[in-house]
C-alpha cells in the first residue's frame, strides 16, 4: 500500500482557495485536471509502497516525532509549478517549523534534501501532455490549447494570500491510484498524530520501517 504523512487545511482555507481559483479555472478550459478540494493536503513525507505490516511502525514513528513538535500557524501563499505540468500553492507563516516537521516525518535522507512545502491543486491532463509530447517529437513549437500556459496561471496566482490556520496534527494516509474522483488517487486516513501531544506507546523492541 502507498503511504504518506500529510497536513490537511481546514474547510475555511479550502473554500477560500476554491473561490480564488474559480476565475483561473474558467480560463484554462480542459488543459488542467483539477484535484478534489476534499483531498487537498500538504505532503510532509512520502513512504511509497509499504507492506501492511509497516503501518504500526509508521504510526509509532509519527507519534514519536509529532509529540515534541509544537502546533504551527501557516497559510497558503503564492503559487508555482513543477516541470511545467503541475500547479501548486506555496505556504507562508511558520515555514521553518513546517520544514523541521517534514524533516523528522521523513525516513528518506534524499527526500529531506529536496522537500518543499506545497499543496498540489492541478496537473496537465493526460490528453494535453500527450498532445505536447507529440508536438515535441515532430519538432513543432509547443503551445497551450484552449487556455493560457501554466506559467501564466502561476503568475496570476502569485499574489494569492489565504487565511492562516493551525497545523495541529500529522495524518498517516494511504493512496489508492485511480480510485478517486475523475480517475485520480483516493486517500484514506489511517491514523492521526497530534502535535505537542503525548507519544503513543509501541510494543517493546519494535523498530521503524525502511522505505522500499
Amino acid at each position: 500500500m502507498r503511504l504518506f504523512a500529510a497536513a490537511y487545511p481546514p474547510r475555511a482555507a479550502r473554500e477560500h482557495l476554491v473561490r480564488a481559483l474559480s476565475e483561473v479555472r474558467a480560463m484554462t478550459g480542459t488543459s488542467l485536471r483539477w484535484g478534489d478540494p476534499e483531498q487537498w493536503h500538504v505532503t510532509l513525507a512520502f513512504y511509497g509502497d509499504q507492506p501492511e505490516g509497516a503501518v504500526p511502525d509508521l504510526e509509532e514513528h509519527l507519534h514519536a516525532v509529532a509529540s515534541p513538535s509544537p502546533p504551527l500557524r501557516v497559510g497558503l501563499r503564492g503559487a508555482g509549478s513543477f516541470g511545467g505540468t503541475t500547479l501548486w500553492m506555496g505556504l507562508g507563516g511558520e515555514t521553518t517549523g513546517l520544514a523541521d516537521l517534514m524533516r523528522v516525518c521523513s525516513l528518506d535522507p534524499d527526500e529531506r534534501a529536496r522537500q518543499r512545502a506545497h499543496l498540489t491543486v492541478a496537473r496537465l491532463s493526460r490528453t494535453e501532455r500527450s498532445r505536447r509530447a507529440a508536438q515535441r517529437r515532430r519538432g513543432s513549437r509547443v503551445f497551450a490549447r484552449g487556455g493560457p500556459e501554466l506559467a501564466d496561471v502561476v503568475r496570476a496566482l502569485s499574489v494569492y494570500d489565504g487565511p492562516e490556520w493551525t497545523v495541529g496534527e500529522v495524518r498517516l494516509m494511504s493512496s489508492a491510484l485511480g480510485e478517486g474522483r475523475s480517475g485520480g488517487a483516493l486517500h484514506r486516513e489511517i491514523a492521526r498524530c497530534p502535535l505537542g501531544g503525548p507519544a503513543a506507546p509501541g510494543p517493546p523492541g519494535q523498530g521503524r520501517p525502511r522505505p522500499r
